[in-house]
């Protein structure tokens, strides 16, 4: 995708999380990285202008960022969240782009602290998976980027306590779908309630659907039920990759696995 449709794009799903009632007053943020990668030397990352109405966003209020968050063009600032922003895309050279917004039954259910009740609804299990993380409230700041950053290899979908929704994938077309499936999945639930609540699928039925998540590619890295831990023959190099996994906890099992083999090569 090139920065000039990125940028239409953006504005439009802006203005339709403001249009559906996701976000008030100053809330909500949208990113798209526009360069392969995420290193010092071409990193380029559009995204949402700080305090700023998600109705109002026009193309030419959207700025570029660089691999911190600092602005290297664009005639706003940049939002105070995009340090998790970052690390969804260093933790995921597969993501594209991120989303946020405080959807209402979402959020409803984070700021109670409850779990939304999935899955029930066996499409959504093929489109984000069998689980719908619920992510602790932490203040802004390194607390709340360890609490996010704990869930990005594991899903593509989050609910955090007190600050709505996040989901990010491969283009931003899938990344506000996924936010807006959970959302509606949100609702749904909501309003079960006084039916008595929804019906969640068995594990048969998990299964043979994640079965299918998988064949269509669309599962996270380290998802649960999905990844398979590559095996360790050699208990010395088990060793080493978790003392590095205590030591680095943010960093993905890739970055680990060529640490693990840099400083095996430094001991022989």
């Amino acid at each position: 995708m090139n920065e000039a449709q990125a940028r239409r794009e953006m504005v439009k799903y802006s203005e339709q999380m403001h249009q559906f009632g996701w976000v008030a007053n100053h809330d909500g943020n949208l990113s798209v990285r526009l360069s392969e990668n995420i290193e010092p030397t071409d990193c380029r990352i559009l995204c949402t202008p700080t305090a700023w109405s998600k109705g109002d966003v026009k193309v030419d209020d959207l700025l570029i960022v660089d691999h911190l968050g600092a602005k290297k063009s664009g005639p706003h600032k940049p939002f105070s969240e995009i340090n998790l922003h970052l690390a969804v895309y260093r933790l995921r050279s597969d993501v594209k782009a991120v989303v946020h917004a405080h959807c209402p039954y979402a959020t409803a259910y984070g700021s109670a602290q409850k779990s939304i009740p999935h899955p029930f609804l066996p499409e959504a299990v093929v489109s984000i998976g069998a689980h719908i993380p619920m992510v602790s409230l932490s203040m802004p700041g390194q607390a709340a980027l360890d609490a996010l950053s704990a869930v990005i290899r594991k899903t593509d979908v989050a609910v955090v306590s007190g600050n709505g929704v996040w989901a990010w994938g491969p283009d931003l077309n899938t990344a506000y779908l996924r936010l807006e499936l959970v959302e509606h999945i949100a609702k749904i639930a909501w309003m079960a309630e006084s039916l008595g609540g929804v019906k969640k699928l068995g594990d048969k039925e998990i299964e043979s659907l994640m079965q299918k998540r998988v064949q269509a590619k669309l599962n996270a890295p380290e998802e649960d039920g999905v990844v398979k831990k590559a095996t360790v023959e050699n208990p010395i190099i088990e060793s080493v990759i978790a003392q590095l996994k205590q030591t680095f906890p943010h960093h993905s099992v890739e970055q680990i696995q060529e640490l693990a083999k840099a400083s095996l090569k430094q001991k022989k």
